[in-house]
């Protein structure tokens, strides 16, 4: 695999090979800030520009994936020409698609090294309209020297979590640990918290919100159940505080040594193992428990570059995503911050393996994520979501049983839905 220096060598050739024709331009790219994503988005886009003469400059989104996405609807749908390129979440593609460039021929010669179903989920009515950034799938993370200091082995069901977290607090709490909580995860009401509960739901037979072929099937028995195992913890083994926690707060609270387990992104991992970092050395990571299915499931994540229609400098728009989505700007990137490549066959590369060995054996693990039911529900998502994350925080702040939330959750989708999505 050439190295991403190598890759600007070429690029830059390339690009002077053009120099008749091409001409700079000044390009806008908006992200959302989490962990280091921003940074290391900088310094890909300052070697873009050293190779290109173009200039990128980042407009940086709220954390939150709901406020991103409410922002971006704005832009496209008042014809915004101030941003050119868009970091969009895996789900967002039928929602932003009308708005947004086909990409199929200007990428034709690249997108068969990326996995299919993650180009098939970036595809609208035959439209390629964004490209794969990195992929995602999370982690639960836990703290090696506690568990083998109160003899525990790391839980494979949730049931097992609950109890070892209330062990292990318990005992650090009488010992003098007063602020050391069992377990901290996204517990705010947005769309982390959509990924949290659809988690809990699905590893726990309870289904996937709404089926592939569009089916309300959230209201049952062991989604309640799961929602209510969850309900549990708040109070007990995760602070009051995490119904407003998102990525970052919980990060924030587990990094400081303060958690004995943590449920994030795979972005958490370097950041943890970094130099200043309270817990360097003593925690690893393995995937999500199980519920009483017997299986894990981790919600499909990820992020993607999708070009405006109302852009200027559509060109090089598609030079700049073609160098960010490219191979070796994925090595990169997996190096840097631990983000999962959607290329295959970078999990099998000796460096990554090396120094980021949470990402290479986190392949399984991504490509059997669960998917939120972006697909079945098309425009109609981002609604089903969010009735989704508010009866789902409502149960875990006590306003009423999961059960009953849940029947109002379906009542509300069948509205939304009426005849068809």
């Amino acid at each position: 695999m050439a190295s991403l220096a190598t890759w600007v060598g070429s690029l830059a050739l390339g690009v002077s090979l053009l120099s008749g024709t091409a001409s700079a331009a000044d390009l806008a790219i908006a992200l959302g800030s989490i962990g280091r994503d921003v940074d290391e988005m900088r310094g890909q886009l300052d070697a873009f520009q050293k190779a290109t003469g173009h200039t990128v400059r980042i407009v940086t989104m709220p954390a939150s994936t709901t406020d991103q996405f409410g922002q971006y609807r704005l832009w496209l749908s008042a014809g915004n020409k101030d941003v050119d390129v868009y970091r969009t979440d895996v789900i967002w593609a039928p929602q932003l698609a009308a708005n947004l460039v086909d990409l199929s021929d200007a990428m034709k010669d690249v997108v068969g090294q990326h996995l299919p179903a993650v180009i098939q989920s970036q595809t609208v009515d035959g439209k390629l309209v964004a490209m794969p950034l990195f992929g995602d799938a999370p982690a639960l993370y836990y703290r090696k020297d506690l568990l083998e200091k109160y003899g525990r082995e790391v839980p494979k069901t949730w049931k097992e979590l609950t109890e070892t977290a209330k062990l292990i607090q318990d005992g650090e709490r009488q010992a003098g640990n007063a602020q050391l909580n069992g377990f901290v995860f996204q517990g705010a009401a947005y769309e982390g918290l959509t990924c949290d509960a659809l988690e809990w739901v699905a590893s726990n037979g309870g289904g996937q919100i709404v089926s592939p072929e569009g089916e309300i099937t959230i209201n049952n028995p062991k989604a309640a159940e799961a929602l209510d195992l969850a309900k549990s913890w708040v109070g007990t083994i995760a602070p009051q505080g995490v119904l407003g926690y998102m990525e970052e707060e919980s990060r924030g609270v587990w990094q400081t040594g303060n958690a004995v387990f943590m449920r994030n992104w795979p972005y958490a991992y370097p950041l943890g193992q970094s130099d200043d970092s309270p817990v360097k050395g003593k925690f690893d990571a393995v995937p999500l428990p199980a519920g009483d299915s017997g299986k894990s499931a981790a919600c499909l994540g990820g992020w993607n570059l999708a070009i405006s229609q109302f852009s200027e400098n559509k060109d090089a728009a598609i030079e700049l995503v073609k160098f960010l989505t490219s191979a070796e700007s994925q090595k990169s990137r997996a190096l840097g911050t631990a983000r999962l490549p959607t290329i295959p066959a970078l999990y099998d590369d000796p460096e990554i393996k090396e120094k980021q060995p949470l990402v290479a054996k986190w392949k399984e693990v991504f490509e059997n994520a669960t998917p939120r039911p972006s697909a079945p529900t098309k425009a109609k998502y981002n609604e089903v979501s969010q009735q989704f994350w508010t009866a789902a925080n409502k149960t875990l702040a006590g306003q009423g049983t999961a059960s009953a939330n849940l029947e109002d959750l379906e009542r509300q989708l069948r509205r939304l839905k009426r005849n068809a999505w």
